[in-house]
């Protein structure tokens, strides 16, 4: 376990955010919203941020439907989120902290990615929907691992090739919208083709 997943991460999953900082109550960014790395306690608001945990290692959680998420861009610097599934939330890729209940109306017949954990469908062939997810199946079976190593070059080399290959469809499905285009434009009239003149046959002798 200490080997495949920072020591912070299981209290991370297991923290509350977003109440109301004790320290600073009438202050205007109140919200409990930042987790820190380094110290591995409560979390605390934006002036904490800048008092008590200032050179600390801290990362800061997002809310989407009542569930807690974090940024990419910011948790992939500590930890290896490799096989978790990635949303793209007002314009930021984010991934979910902790696994969501599913609507019991919903059925996983003929999806074709599930979580490995809980089940729940998801967009992409990842393995987990969560970090909770991941770290479960690490507890359980140790065959994936959420400390950063040799797998960060291959999580950026993924990524990459997922962008380069969203950039080719796109191309393609661009390329395919002008050709279709080209074929209901209507030809020019100086392209169309002149008749000939007549040729009248010869009179008899």
């Amino acid at each position: 376990m200490e080997m495949l997943a920072p020591p912070w991460l299981e209290s991370l999953l297991s923290t509350t955010f977003f109440t109301v900082c004790p320290s600073h109550r009438d202050a205007p960014r109140s919200e409990s919203n930042m987790f820190c790395l380094d110290c591995i306690s409560d979390a605390f608001c934006f002036y904490c941020r800048s008092t008590r945990h200032k050179d600390h290692s801290a990362i800061q959680i997002r809310r989407s439907s009542y569930h807690d998420v974090v940024r990419v861009a910011e948790i992939q610097k500590v930890l290896d989120i490799t096989g978790v599934q990635t949303y793209v939330i007002n314009s930021a890729r984010v991934l979910f902290l902790n696994e969501r209940p599913q609507p019991k109306s919903s059925s996983s017949k003929g999806v074709p990615h599930l979580c490995e954990i809980c089940g729940r469908s998801l967009l992409d062939p990842f393995r987990f929907c969560s970090l909770g997810c991941k770290l479960a199946r690490i507890k359980n079976n140790g065959d994936a691992t959420c400390n950063l190593g040799s797998k960060d070059d291959e999580v950026g080399e993924m990524r990459e090739g997922r962008l380069a290959s969203k950039e080719e469809e796109e191309l393609r499905e661009r390329g395919q919208q002008e050709m279709y285009t080209s074929t209901l434009t209507p030809p020019n009239s100086n392209s169309r083709r002149r008749k000939g003149t007549p040729h009248r046959a010869p009179f008899g002798s």
